[in-house]
């Protein structure tokens, strides 16, 4: 009789560091999906995935290049699983986008005028008391000269 295969990941050794903050996160990802949102605008309900979203990758990504507690298996793991976004974290190596929230704010072809998002702009070049606040993922300023 031949062996019946099973979907079962076979996580590689030392993702016990990561895998509770890891769950914690996927659990706060499901309630934001579940989450009630008639009240909001289409745009505004995808704010708090956006958010959920880059917090799971900043963790993965703080977690191999700042604190060095996780090995490449386990990073490589992490992003062939979709755990943490390498696009994103291939942007944040950059200089100048250490800070970035989301890779929507840097195509320039969803603006109005071809341009980066509003949340791009240093805080010290806008208008006094101005309030901004991006438009895809809610983000108040991810320019890293700020």
């Amino acid at each position: 009789m031949p062996k019946v295969k099973t979907k079962k990941k076979k996580f590689p050794r030392g993702f016990e560091v990561l895998e509770e903050t890891l769950n914690a996160l996927e659990q706060k990802m499901r309630d934001a999906e579940a989450e009630d949102s008639e009240t909001k605008r289409k745009s505004e309900s995808y704010w708090p995935i956006f958010r959920i979203h880059h917090q799971r990758s900043r963790y993965v990504y703080e977690m191999f290049y700042k604190k060095r507690s996780i090995s490449r298996d386990v990073y490589n793991f992490c992003l062939r699983e979709g755990y943490a976004d390498a696009n994103l974290i291939a942007k944040w190596k950059k200089a100048g986008y250490e800070r970035l929230c989301c890779l929507r704010c840097v195509q320039s072809r969803d603006t109005n005028f071809g341009t980066a998002c509003i949340c791009r702009v240093p805080t010290a070049k806008l208008e006094d008391g101005k309030v901004v606040e991006c438009q895809h993922c809610g983000c108040r300023g991810c320019a890293s000269g700020d």
